[in-house]
């Protein structure tokens, strides 16, 4: 792919245009989920900048470097992160990597204008992980999934032999302070062991650690880890605010997630 006058072009003679925010657009009709909302996309722009979820990122560029493929000065090549919305945790990650460069797809347009944004050397795509990934077999050695749905055929599809998958997924005692508190969806308790079973077939997992911290979060921090996640769909924003005011001012609340790195079968 070559991008000249804010086209890209592609050797079958295929064009997108770049967005003026910097991202493409290959979305093919209505995606198998459903895409962020500007707000949704604003509340985790504000969230992660703030640093609260800043040890999931910093332990995921951790199991990147043990985990990657042997990078020739620091270029791995191609670092994809499917569903990454603003960019936050692959920027995190580039920065381990001087030398390699990273694609973002999120089925959000909102979430492609701030990824694009977020790291000189990511490229924004707004894309259905679920249609088919735009990338050539064995294009990635490095592939992020954090906290998004994953299709394992594809994710295999498009990974290096000696690539490494990387997936950071909720635990069942993360945000377990607000569960209860707002009526917040639970992560089931086997939810670590479902993972495993959906990737078996493609992947052997080759590590997994886990992350958990204590966050401090005000008033106004809350209704923002609310509204950036899949529970934005299910709050009714008077009731959600009712619940809030009658929580403590500032508030601890568990951060708890499990990252696993996996290899391709061959």
């Amino acid at each position: 792919m070559t991008t000249t006058d804010g086209v890209l072009r592609c050797p079958q003679g295929h064009s997108f245009d770049v967005a003026k925010q910097g991202y493409v657009n290959l979305l093919r009709g209505a995606a198998k989920f459903s895409a962020d909302t500007a707000a949704m996309v604003a509340a985790r722009a504000e969230f992660l900048t703030a640093g609260h979820y800043a040890p999931i990122a910093g332990a995921l560029a951790a199991l990147a470097r043990a985990t990657a493929p042997e990078a020739t000065g620091g270029d791995l090549g191609c670092v994809v992160d499917i569903g990454g919305g603003t960019g936050h945790h692959l920027a995190r990650v580039m920065s381990e990597f001087p030398g390699s460069e990273g694609i973002l797809l999120d089925i959000s347009k909102f979430a492609a204008r701030r990824a694009a944004r977020a790291h000189p050397r990511i490229s924004a795509v707004v894309a259905d992980a679920w249609d088919g990934l735009p990338f050539a077999d064995g294009a990635a050695s490095v592939v992020l999934n954090v906290f998004a749905p994953r299709n394992p055929a594809e994710l295999r599809r498009i990974l290096r032999p000696e690539g490494v998958l990387l997936v950071v997924t909720p635990r069942p005692d993360h945000l377990r302070e607000l569960v209860d508190a707002l009526g917040l969806l639970r992560v089931g308790e086997q939810k670590d062991e479902r993972l495993a079973d959906r990737l078996s077939a493609r992947f052997t997992e080759v590590a997994r650690e886990r992350s958990r911290s204590t966050m401090t979060l005000d008033h106004k921090a809350v209704p923002q880890l609310v509204g950036m996640g899949p529970n934005a769909w299910h709050q009714q924003s008077e009731r959600l605010e009712e619940r809030i005011a009658r929580l403590p001012e500032p508030c601890d609340v568990t951060l708890s997630v499990t990252l696993t790195a996996y290899r391709p079968l061959v």
